[in-house]
């Protein structure tokens, strides 16, 4: 029997790769319903060529759109901001691919989660901003998060079989993105085009922009915590410009376990779809020799601070990662949009941090709220800052 999967995010990067490795699949994969933002004819192929029961499109302009080029004789098209979390609970499913980018994705995770359905995790921000609760529904409800970041599937694999207790720390790989070298005053005059040309992998904009940044990492970090229940303290960040090893986990014992791969975002996605099992597949193998040497070292925090305050964040806990997630968001937004430097995205994020004053974020209305202020004072600090 097919396993019947849901995309969230269809038309992005996550998505789209998502959809090669279903292609590759078809008698152990079935589309059940796929998501977008906007992109009408990216939606439009994809709902022509997998005919999913339900196309769930939150852009009113792109669901008109849309209709008039999808049979909606097989494919009903349902629209609106709440469309995501209508769609997951009005549509069953064995697996819903979460693969929006920010903080959109966490509505209707925690929709498949009190449904019942397996989560495979791409989406940064659902657990940076409100992880605890998460995890804590997901437990409540016997439902597995599957992580399909690179890293977190690594560290998946490396733990399968193992007790927690045994862990002594683990060790995220970061290629260290396209600014690696560069001088602070460098990073001021980095265009938007330098910064979405990513050295290894080919991602959406905003975790490209998170990537340059090492954002992305800190953002891994707090993930990490929340995923396999290890202490901040206990979890390292190292680059690795080759992208080849993936994530290590180092035991009491000292035995260090690895996960390496070709930078290719299908092979873990193709993890989290088949697990528990593993199914053969047709893409290039790795080549140790080829590669010839893997390198390691530590991360510059004062070149790139933004590794350092999603630690500080997480540390702190309560509303303070949230605030950092918008923070960051609206910054990298503001700098998408041409509107501040590059190297101006960290400074919103201290600045907005610096004015927060934590709360035990007892709720999810809590840090609704804290998120909601955050962007706010995010626009506001961006504004000042404009470049025009």
């Amino acid at each position: 029997m097919s396993k019947r999967i849901t995309i969230l995010g269809s038309t992005g990067s996550i998505g789209t790769q998502t959809l090669d490795v279903v292609r590759q699949f078809r008698d152990r994969f079935e589309i059940v319903g796929l998501s977008t933002l906007g992109y009408p004819e990216d939606i439009v192929e994809q709902a022509r060529a997998f005919a999913p029961q339900v196309v769930a499109i939150s852009d009113s302009e792109t669901a008109t759109a849309a209709r008039r080029l999808i049979d909606t004789r097989r494919t009903r098209i349902v629209e609106g901001p709440d469309a995501m979390s209508q769609m997951i609970a009005e549509w069953e499913c064995d697996l819903v691919v979460v693969a929006t980018s920010g903080s959109a994705g966490l509505p209707p995770t925690l929709e498949a989660i009190r449904r019942g359905r397996d989560i495979a995790l791409a989406n940064k921000e659902t657990l940076v901003k409100a992880g605890n609760h998460v995890m804590a529904l997901a437990g409540a409800s016997g439902v597995r998060i599957l992580p399909i970041d690179s890293e977190h599937n690594a560290i998946f694999q490396c733990l399968a079989g193992q007790k927690i207790e045994a862990v002594r720390r683990i060790l995220i790989t970061c290629s260290g993105g396209p600014f690696l070298d560069y001088l602070p005053e460098q990073l001021d005059k980095v265009s938007i085009a330098d910064a979405l040309e990513h050295p290894r992998w080919n991602m959406g904009p905003k975790v490209t922009v998170d990537s340059a940044t090492l954002m992305n990492k800190g953002f891994e970090v707090i993930e990490g915590h929340h995923l396999f229940g290890v202490d901040i303290d206990r979890i390292e960040v190292v680059i690795h410009p080759e992208s080849i090893c993936h994530s290590l986990v180092e035991f009491v014992d000292g035995s260090i376990l690895a996960q390496l791969g070709p930078t290719d975002m299908r092979l873990p996605i193709l993890n989290c779809l088949a697990w528990p099992e593993r199914l053969e597949n047709a893409m290039e193998p790795l080549d140790l020799c080829a590669i010839g040497q893997l390198t390691f070292r530590p991360p510059d925090l004062e070149r790139f601070p933004s590794l350092g305050y999603a630690r500080e964040a997480a540390k702190l806990g309560g509303t303070m990662p949230a605030v950092l997630n918008a923070a960051n968001e609206v910054a990298v937004h503001c700098f998408l949009e041409d509107r501040i430097a590059f190297g101006d995205i960290p400074r919103v994020v201290r600045h907005v941090m610096d004015r927060h004053e934590v709360q035990g974020a007892l709720s999810l209305e809590e840090i609704e709220e804290a998120d909601r202020w955050a962007r706010q004072r995010a626009e506001e600090f961006s504004l000042a800052r404009s470049r025009r």
